[in-house]
């Protein structure tokens, strides 16, 4: 006797339309989304189509924002991605409701309301205060390397930016000639599209002239910084070079011109920012996010602080940060503010670095306070409180390099990261 099985008929239509959230389980990732979504103020998506105009028939913002947003909470970063799973995936089809934007007008209105965006990290920070999930008591910061949208392959050092540009130049001297020269002399040279070829070497030599200079003028700025005045000659120690000459080594990309050249934590170099983050003790919500290309971590406890202050209202009392924060300048700004500061002096695992009290006092009296019991056990909280967020955001969301190229924009994308993964966090924490 044949086996009995429940009925499979794969091509039998459905006699009634079917309702694509019986396909969700109750409490999905997706709904917390779109709940906490229409729960946001996205005036400011509206606005940007009230004046009307010649134009196509927009999607609606709420719907876009929505996508996007999940895409990045599921490690779905692609536009073109994002497009497909409109059409395979359940929760994304649950979100759109049916709607299909192409991975243009995706990428299109990402690239148009990265403002807005970065502005929706903000209020769902105070949508997870108003849940009881941020108590502004202890926070940690971290910073993390994240790969640029540069290739390596096309990068220039400043050394060799000079070769390059006395290379091209004869190049294209030499084509000049070559155009110059009598009708039978060409006829004996292979063919050659001369104008194309001197087009080609003099697009290229301007992209390296700009290049260098960009180089130039961040080494003037470092140099200013640092008290050098532009009429110092070379000498030994501080000086070896002319005022705003970089060293042969100093590098610059050509895709993307604001990253910068940035030592990964496996070994090797690569074009990337210097990603940071400011984390809540009580449930790992990432309270700041901010980003430089600057790979020092030594200023941006002060913006972090700050930015924190402005997303709240308030300070917390309490913030953790290791060595790469320490500066006497940094720890002379923040004293006797609202919050107390709690930074490492020297690597974990190191003897403790000795600092003279009259140069160094504020740094002096930070080693006091990690000497100190309470000191000891504030700072042993701050791995636990840090660096999750960061491993998450890189080994669950999968997310390793950024989409978007220059800085304003990476900033952006940055905090649209933090905020997919403050509502995937806001979710679990929510689940019974």
């Amino acid at each position: 006797m044949p086996a009995s099985y429940i009925p499979y008929e794969p091509d039998q239509d459905f006699l009634l339309p079917p309702s694509l959230k019986e396909w969700l389980p109750e409490g999905h990732l997706a709904y917390f989304v779109c709940d906490a979504i229409d729960s946001l103020d996205l005036s400011a998506f509206h606005a940007r189509y009230a004046a009307g105009g010649p134009r196509n028939q927009p999607f609606d913002p709420a719907m876009m924002v929505k996508v996007l947003v999940y895409g990045y909470a599921t490690g779905v970063f692609s536009s073109r991605k994002i497009a497909r799973k409109l059409h395979e995936d359940v929760a994304f089809r649950v979100l759109a409701a049916g709607n299909s934007p192409a991975h243009r007008t995706l990428s299109d209105f990402r690239a148009f309301h990265l403002k807005e965006l970065s502005e929706l990290f903000v209020q769902v920070v105070r949508l997870a205060r108003e849940m009881g999930l941020v108590k502004l008591g202890t926070i940690a910061v971290d910073g993390t390397k994240v790969k640029a949208n540069a290739s390596r392959h096309k990068a220039m050092s400043y050394g060799h930016m000079i070769k390059a540009e006395a290379e091209l130049k004869a190049q294209i001297a030499a084509l000049l000639n070559r155009a110059k020269a009598a009708d039978q002399a060409e006829k004996s040279e292979p063919e050659l599209d001369i104008p194309a070829e001197i087009a080609r070497r003099q697009d290229r030599l301007e992209a390296i002239q700009q290049a260098r200079q960009r180089l130039e003028q961040r080494q003037r700025e470092a140099e200013l910084a640092r008290g050098r005045d532009p009429d110092d000659k070379p000498r030994g120690g501080r000086y070896k070079r002319e005022f705003g000459v970089p060293e042969d080594k100093a590098q610059e990309n050509f895709t993307d011109g604001d990253s910068r050249i940035m030592k990964r934590s496996g070994g090797g170099f690569d074009a990337s920012y210097n990603a940071q983050t400011a984390v809540d003790e009580s449930n790992h919500i990432i309270v700041a996010a901010e980003l430089t290309n600057s790979g020092s971590d030594a200023a941006e406890l002060p913006k972090l602080l700050q930015a924190v202050k402005n997303n709240l209202g308030k300070a917390p009392q309490q913030v953790l940060a290791d060595t790469g924060y320490r500066s006497e300048a940094v720890f002379e700004q923040l004293a006797g503010g609202p919050t107390e500061v709690v930074v490492s002096v020297g690597r974990e695992g190191k003897q403790p670095l000795h600092f003279h009290a009259d140069r160094n006092p504020h740094t002096a009296a930070m080693v006091a306070k990690l000497q100190s019991s309470p000191g000891k056990a504030a700072y042993r909280k701050r791995k636990w409180i840090a660096e999750p967020p960061n491993g998450w955001i890189k080994s669950v969301l999968g997310f390793r390099q950024f989409s978007l190229r220059g800085l304003h924009r990476v900033q952006a994308e940055w905090k649209l990261v933090c905020m997919a993964l403050n509502l995937r966090r806001m979710r679990s924490l929510q689940l019974p």
